[in-house]
């Protein structure tokens, strides 16, 4: 495939990165990172009001810029070279769910909702024993009024401060969806202690908790999860390949800087080769992450198979995963001792890197599941 971007992309880029080179520095991520959301409020008030990327994926007759997912890479891509404390993805993560569904009112409607500036969090796993259909732990009952949820989701995205939430829930043999408001009775929303303090995940607790039928999306939702996850993956590579850049730019600058005997440390051949092995780590996962950007287009357009948009989600994340963790583990070593400390940078991507590395399915898992496509064929299910 040959791959260049456009001239609006090239445009999109320069001006994601002008813009969150002037407002989303060091400073302003440790202040998000130390405050009760985890999130810059102010930050995403700009970006929804002046920058509009939250409304990339959402299709024009709904309010949005009907852009592709390759525009929303380029975005995310800089947000983790950045560590942007926004919901961006959430938001993102939940409008692929939602355009599953755009023939249902309620789900225009959250579109909507989506491309104002609203966040809508994805519920779907309790990450017990996997990340797919497995590890749905709510539970829907039917009842008279609607539906009844109760069980548990975790590490959702931005979850803690939703406005709305998206809830993939068992029903019988098959999955459904719903919408489900934080502030309603038998709801409980919370945030989750995690390792990544610029990636703030929350926890979903349901007891008797009543949806109505009007708040019901679909009763038939299990083919959609699989689909829905590995464009997910998409959108979590393009972060982590934004950390590996980072992580890698930041080290360059460190040992360019720093003398030992005289000399930097950067003229030592030794450092060259981490160095090399780094780039070489970054643009590979890099040429992945545009491929699978491209096929997940052509997933949305319907012109390739869920098989392909797996495969290729698949090596992105195998290869972004260990290209993130390497980079910022090198990182830190080039930094020395200082490196994990808390006044370099670094560390915040060594935390981020590992934390990611995990979400949505570890680097192995994922080559485990292309053994499976290659080996097995179409029968096989993501970890």
């Amino acid at each position: 495939m040959k791959f260049s971007f456009t001239d609006e992309q090239l445009m999109l880029k320069d001006s994601v990165e002008g813009f969150l080179t002037e407002h989303s520095d060091s400073s302003a991520v440790r202040a998000a990172m130390s405050s009760t959301s985890g999130i810059d409020e102010r930050l995403w008030q700009k970006i929804c009001t002046d920058m509009y990327w939250q409304a990339i994926l959402v299709p024009e007759e709904f309010g949005g810029l009907g852009l592709g997912l390759l525009e929303v890479v380029i975005v995310l891509e800089q947000m983790g070279r950045f560590l942007t404390p926004v919901p961006l993805s959430a938001g993102v993560q939940s409008a692929l769910a939602l355009r599953t569904l755009v023939e249902k009112p309620l789900a225009q409607t959250m579109l909507a909702d989506l491309a104002q500036g609203q966040l809508v969090a994805f519920a779907h796993t309790a990450a017990r024993p996997h990340w797919d259909a497995q590890g749905v732990e709510v539970v829907a009952t039917e009842a008279p009024n609607g539906w009844v949820l109760d069980g548990e989701a975790r590490f959702i995205a931005s979850g803690n401060s939703a406005d709305a939430l998206l809830v993939v829930a068992q029903i019988d043999n098959n999955l459904g969806l719903f919408r489900v408001a934080p502030s309603q009775s038998g709801v409980t929303l919370s945030k989750m202690p995690t390792m990544d303090q610029t990636r703030p995940m929350g926890m979903l607790g349901l007891s008797g908790a009543v949806v109505s039928v009007a708040d019901c999306l679909s009763t038939d939702w299990e083919d959609h999860l699989e689909s829905v996850l590995a464009l997910s993956r998409v959108l979590v590579g393009a972060e982590q390949v934004g950390c590996a850049q980072a992580s890698l730019d930041q080290s360059v600058a460190y040992v360019g800087e720093r003398v030992q005997f005289g000399r930097t440390i950067a003229s030592y051949q030794a450092i060259k080769h981490k160095a090399a092995d780094m780039m070489l780590k970054v643009e590979s996962a890099r040429s992945l992450l545009y491929y699978a950007a491209c096929v997940g287009d052509e997933a949305l357009m319907e012109t390739v198979t869920s098989h392909d948009l797996r495969e290729a989600a698949a090596m992105l994340a195998s290869s972004a995963g260990d290209a993130a963790f390497f980079c910022a583990g090198t990182g830190i070593q080039l930094h020395g001792g200082v490196g994990i400390t808390e006044e370099y940078d670094i560390q915040l991507y060594f935390k981020r890197a590992r934390s990611m590395e995990a979400y949505l399915g570890r680097p192995d898992e994922q080559r485990e599941l292309l053994a499976a496509m290659l080996l097995d064929g179409d029968d096989c299910h993501a970890a």
